[in-house]
C-alpha cells in the first residue's frame, strides 16, 4: 500500500459515512468515497449514479456502489441538486478504487444557502483520520 492510497487529503471534508466533499466554484462540490471505504469495498464493478437535475436532502441516498463483496448506498454529504455526474464511471467503476479522489469521483452538487456553514460542519481530515483510525 503506498503512502498516497492511505493519504487523507487535508483541502477535503468528510463525513462519518465515508463520503467525501471538494468545494469547487461557488455553491458547487464534488463528491465521491473515501480512499477507506473503497478499501472496505474491495473490487468496485458497478455504480448506480442519479440523474442530473435530482435533488438530495442531506443523509439522502444518491447512489449505489456495487463491489465484489457487497451493495453499499452513498450518501449526499450535504443537501442539493445533481448538476454533474461522472459518466467515466459508467464504464469504468473501478477508478473509485484506483483514484478515490481524483478521477474516481461520483457527482457534482449545487448547494443552496448555507453552503459554505454546512460544508463548515463535516469532518475535517484530522477528525476523519481519527474516525478511522478509531474503527
Amino acid at each position: 500500500m503506498t503512502a498516497e492510497q492511505t493519504a487523507t487529503p487535508d483541502d477535503l471534508r468528510y463525513t462519518e459515512a465515508h463520503e467525501w466533499v471538494r468545494v469547487l466554484d461557488g455553491n458547487r462540490v464534488r463528491v465521491g468515497v473515501t480512499d477507506h471505504a473503497q478499501e472496505q469495498l474491495g473490487d468496485v464493478v458497478f455504480v448506480q449514479l442519479p440523474a442530473v437535475g435530482d435533488s438530495f436532502a442531506q443523509g439522502d441516498a444518491l447512489g449505489e456502489v456495487e463491489s465484489t463483496k457487497s451493495v453499499s448506498d452513498i450518501y449526499a454529504p450535504l443537501a442539493g441538486e445533481v448538476v454533474a455526474v461522472n459518466q467515466a464511471l459508467e464504464d469504468s467503476p473501478e477508478l473509485i478504487n484506483s483514484a478515490a479522489y481524483g478521477d474516481g469521483w461520483i457527482v457534482e452538487l449545487e448547494l443552496g444557502e448555507g453552503a459554505a456553514d454546512a460544508v463548515a460542519e463535516l469532518l475535517d481530515a484530522a477528525a476523519y483520520r481519527q474516525l478511522v483510525e478509531g474503527a
